[in-house]
C-alpha cells in the first residue's frame, strides 16, 4: 500500500509537496536556470544534465519516501517551484537526520527556507518522533548557514575537506538540534 504523499501548507503563499515525476521539467528549468550560482555549493549540479536525469531522481527519492527513509519535497511559493528540501536517508537506529536544501537565487530573501525547514523539523520531531536533526553547510556558504543559525541549531563543529566540489574539497559546518531544545524554544 502506497504511503500518502507528503503535504504541508506553511503560509497562504508558501507550501511544501512531495516530489512527482510531474515536477520534473519545471525542477530541471529551475536547476538550468541557476546552474551558475547552485554549482558554488552542490555538489551533484554537474550530474543534473537533463529531464531525464531529474527524472531518475525523482524515482529514486519517491521510493525511499515509500519505504519510510526520506521526505524530498519541491519548495511552491505563490504557485512556483522555488527550490527542494528533503531528508537525506533517515537513521533510524539513532533517531535522527540530516536536512539538505537548496533554492532558486531568484527566490531568496523571503524567509522561505527558514519557514520549509521550521516544517521539516516539527515533522521531524513530532510526526517521526527523531531525537536529533542536522544540517551541514559549506563554510563559505553565508546564507545556508544563516538559516540553522535562525532556528536554534547548536554549532558542532568543522568537518574538514568534508565534500568533494568538483575540483576541490570545501570544510562543512556541522548544526545539531535536538528534539528537547526545538520544544523548550517553541
Amino acid at each position: 500500500m502506497e504511503k500518502k504523499l507528503f503535504y504541508k501548507k506553511i503560509d497562504h503563499t508558501t507550501e511544501l509537496k512531495s516530489i512527482a515525476e510531474s515536477d520534473a521539467q519545471e525542477i530541471f528549468r529551475l536547476i538550468n536556470t541557476n546552474r551558475p550560482y547552485l554549482r558554488q555549493w552542490l555538489p551533484w549540479i554537474d550530474y543534473t544534465q537533463s529531464v531525464a536525469d531529474e527524472l531518475a531522481y525523482i524515482r529514486t527519492v519517491m521510493g525511499q519516501y515509500q519505504e519510510n527513509q526520506s521526505v524530498a519535497c519541491a519548495i511552491w511559493y505563490k504557485g512556483n517551484i522555488t527550490g527542494t528540501i528533503s531528508y537525506h536517508p533517515v537513521d533510524w537506529p539513532n533517531r535522527k537526520v540530516e536536512i539538505g536544501y537548496w533554492l532558486g537565487e531568484q527566490f531568496q530573501g523571503n524567509g522561505l527556507m527558514t519557514k520549509a525547514c521550521g516544517a521539516f523539523i516539527d515533522y521531524a520531531f513530532n510526526d517521526l518522533k527523531l531525537n536529533k536533526v542536522e544540517i551541514r553547510c559549506a563554510t563559505g556558504n553565508a546564507r545556508s548557514r544563516a538559516i540553522p543559525q535562525r532556528l536554534g541549531f547548536t554549532h558542532e563543529g568543522i568537518s574538514r575537506q568534508a565534500e568533494w566540489l568538483y575540483d576541490h574539497y570545501v570544510d562543512l559546518h556541522l548544526y545539531g538540534l535536538l528534539a528537547s531544545e526545538w520544544r523548550k524554544n517553541r
